[in-house]
């Protein structure tokens, strides 16, 4: 699917090659879902993302000096805008190689260095001192899984931060909220103009009962 490189709505810093504003996650596969391949999440900047990227670029302290892992990472905005608030060290994660190969394209395009990797989140062992994930509750599949792992992470000492627009299995009691962003979005992909994501800490007592 063709893309052009454009400015991300809520972080206009940054831009992206993404997929026109009209396309929808499925339109390259006649709407089907399959599970062998992973739908193209990466052609697309998620309300989640941009939430992240808009934070961590206004609070740069966050991640400055520090080494980040933006985990699921699609387009790489999170990544992305980690490395231009002077983290010391990024590394975009994501299971999909298409995706690993975006973010390295969009990383290159904002004349930024991030590291890229092909590898399933219960598999990862990167260690970082802040993590960062955007959109990544979507199934209850995956959300169980990634919860297991950010959790873990969370004990063994980092900070971890996931930009979240109420999808369903997002587990809000494990985490503290703290900004809220308006994000404009293309109707064909979220069936609406604008969302409202939130930009979650996760607190690191908390067991997964």
């Amino acid at each position: 699917m063709e893309t052009t490189l454009l400015p991300v709505p809520l972080a206009p810093e940054i831009s992206l090659h993404l997929a026109d504003g009209g396309v929808g996650l499925f339109d390259g596969t006649a709407g089907a879902f399959s599970s062998d391949v992973p739908p193209p999440f990466w052609l697309f900047v998620w309300a989640g993302g941009q939430a992240l990227a808009r934070h961590v670029l206004d609070h740069p302290e966050i991640v400055r000096g520090r080494t980040v892992l933006d985990v699921a990472s699609g387009s790489g905005v999170a990544a992305i805008a980690a490395a231009r608030a002077g983290a010391s060290r990024v590394t975009a994660m994501d299971v999909d190689p298409l995706a690993v190969a975006a973010a390295a394209r969009n990383a290159a395009a904002n004349q930024v260095t991030v590291d890229t990797r092909a590898v399933d989140v219960a598999d990862l062992d990167v260690p970082a001192e802040v993590i960062l994930a955007g959109d990544v509750f979507y199934t209850r599949s995956v959300a169980d899984r990634m919860t297991v792992r950010l959790l873990r992470a969370a004990r063994e000492g980092s900070r971890i931060l996931v930009g979240d627009p109420g999808r369903g299995y997002f587990p809000e009691r494990l985490f503290t909220r703290v900004p809220e962003y308006v994000v404009p979005v293309p109707a064909a992909l979220e069936e609406t103009e604008s969302v409202r994501p939130g930009v979650w800490e996760m607190r690191a007592t908390n067991s997964p009962a």
